[in-house]
Formats: structure tokens, C-alpha cells, sequence
């Protein structure tokens, strides 16, 4: 079954970066656009980053401002989400996600807290 397990997640001051990581297995990875989305307290999940089956191509939502980068291991089957600069806005749940047969899995996310 598909299977997407998120980690990296913390606490981190204002101006700190984390490194997320999505795990991913039960389907062929490399076949796959993957996502990253997250959701705040009382707001709706939104759309952070894409990255392409093969890794050429990426895309942020407009609030990333150059800060995030998408990345993949085709080898490892992970997805990764650099953050950098982060703000007290970026707190929030972060998912990973993927389309298979027609169907969006996420994982289980990870909590990201920016706070001083």
C-alpha cells in the first residue's frame, strides 16, 4: 500500500531553517510528481512546493519567496523540503503528497513550529 512517512519537523526560532523528509514507498516513486502542502491552525491545507517525476522541474507557491527548495532521491525514494529564513507565519503541519490510480495520499505529517 502507499505509504508516506514525513520527519524533520521542530521548533525553530525566527530566521532558523529545518530540513523536512518524506519517505516513500508502495508505489513507483519515480513515476511520481511529488507535493509538499501544509496547514496551519484553523486554515485550510495549502499548496507549497512540486517537483516533477525525473527532479527537472519545480514549483512554489507564491508565499515561499525563494526560501524553500524542493528536492528528490529517486534512489532513496524520499522527497525533501529545505526551508530556510522561516517566519512565525511557516508554522504549521507539513504534509507530503502524491497522486496514485487516480487518488491523493498524504502522509501523516510533520509539525513545524517557528517561534522565539
Amino acid at each position: 500500500q502507499v505509504q508516506l512517512v514525513e520527519s524533520g519537523g521542530g521548533l525553530v526560532q525566527p530566521g532558523g531553517s529545518l530540513k523536512l523528509s518524506c519517505a516513500a514507498s508502495g508505489f513507483t516513486f519515480s513515476g511520481n510528481g511529488m507535493s509538499w502542502y501544509r496547514q496551519a491552525p484553523g486554515k485550510e491545507r495549502e499548496w507549497v512546493a512540486t517537483i516533477t517525476s525525473t527532479g527537472r522541474n519545480t514549483n512554489y507557491g507564491d508565499f515561499v519567496k525563494g526560501r524553500f527548495t524542493i528536492s528528490r532521491d529517486n534512489v532513496k525514494n524520499t522527497v525533501t523540503l529545505e526551508m530556510n529564513n522561516l517566519e512565525p507565519e511557516d508554522t504549521a503541519v507539513y504534509y507530503c503528497r502524491t497522486p496514485v490510480n487516480g487518488r491523493y495520499y498524504f502522509g501523516q505529517g510533520t509539525q513545524v513550529t517557528v517561534s522565539s
